[in-house]
């Protein structure tokens, strides 16, 4: 739906445009040649104006990429150049016996005067592009801001829930303590899971050590649930003092232990986190259950996607196998 409304927007100012052109032409006339030059010229600018919006300016009019962008424009007033030569000087010429330039026109003047003429098709579209993208920046900005007032609403909502829950787990584990010692041990490490996750950073980040340990308390606790039968390989490479948005991790290992076989001796759940260079890599593979699965919407992977490109936007890759035995996510980050 949106494309068709850009072309027609497109469709209606070409037509305002070219009417205005050709307008006098209906009012005074003109003659053939005149004509045929103005439309040869007209065609020509309007190829340079969609190969620059289209493919110059989308893809280099970025900080990073200014030599692709002036080696993209050169090339589109070469195209210009080339075009209207083939045009008005090859094609007019055979087939009505006329062509546009004085035959002493010499190829530096002829490419001068041509570069003059093609400035203002360069122009434009970068102009319409700029204003495209500011109102598409703008709509975003809008739906953020919106975003982050229901988020904060959300979050205020839910705070009483999780500062409760924790305080009840502190009121359980003393109760636990005279009764089982591995049950008191879970309800620490529930109440430690909690803690951690009410936590908060000015900016949503933590030190990775801290996230790791988090994951560490959350396999100790499925390991207390499915202990002798449990079976994780979880090594670590080249953790210092690096940040990582919290809890972006988490989702990775938990939808691991709900769709995998955490039994298997042979196959166990691989959990692997390494950092070199400040890029993060961090996989997680397991073998496929076939069991009946419960009816939940997997909105937590849902929700890491969307975090992803929120927090690490351009700074992150995620790459998702499965072979029908066995399911493997691996994300880069880019710290």
């Amino acid at each position: 739906m949106k494309t068709i409304k850009t072309i027609s927007i497109h469709v209606l100012c070409w037509i305002l445009i070219l009417g205005y052109f050709y307008g006098g032409y209906l009012i005074d006339g003109t003659t053939f040649t005149k004509a045929s030059l103005s439309i040869s010229m007209n065609f020509i600018q309007l190829i340079e104006f969609y190969i620059c919006y289209l493919w110059v300016y989308p893809r280099f009019l970025k900080k990073n990429k200014i030599p692709q962008l002036i080696g993209g424009i050169l090339l589109t007033i070469a195209i210009f150049i080339a075009l209207r030569y083939l045009i008005e000087e090859v094609l007019y010429l055979k087939w009505f016996g006329f062509h546009n330039y004085n035959d002493g026109t010499t190829a530096w003047a002829y490419i001068s005067d041509n570069i003059y003429w093609s400035i203002a098709f360069i122009v434009t579209p970068a102009a319409v592009y700029g204003i495209e993208q500011s109102f598409k920046s703008e709509q975003v900005n809008r739906k953020l801001k919106e975003e982050v007032v229901k988020a904060e609403l959300s979050f205020l909502k839910s705070q009483i829930n999780p500062h409760f829950l924790y305080n009840t787990l502190n009121y359980v584990y003393s109760l636990a303590i005279p009764v089982s010692d591995k049950l008191a041990n879970a309800v620490l490490r529930l109440s430690d899971l909690m803690r951690y996750t009410l936590n908060d950073s000015p900016d949503g980040k933590v030190s990775l050590d801290k996230e790791v340990e988090y994951l560490e308390s959350y396999v100790e606790l499925f390991k207390m649930r499915f202990e002798p039968k449990f079976y994780v390989d979880f090594v670590t490479e080249g953790i210092s003092d690096q940040k990582i948005a919290s809890l972006i991790l988490i989702p990775f290992v938990e939808n691991a232990f709900k769709h995998g076989v955490v039994n298997d001796e042979a196959q166990p759940v691989r959990i692997k986190l390494k950092v070199q260079n400040k890029r993060l890599s961090f996989e997680v593979s397991n073998k496929i259950s076939h069991a009946q699965k419960d009816h939940s919407s997997g909105v937590g992977m849902v929700n890491i996607h969307r975090r992803l490109d929120l927090i690490y936007p351009d700074k992150h890759e995620l790459l998702i196998s499965n072979n029908g035995n066995t399911y493997k996510s691996t994300l880069i980050l880019n710290l």
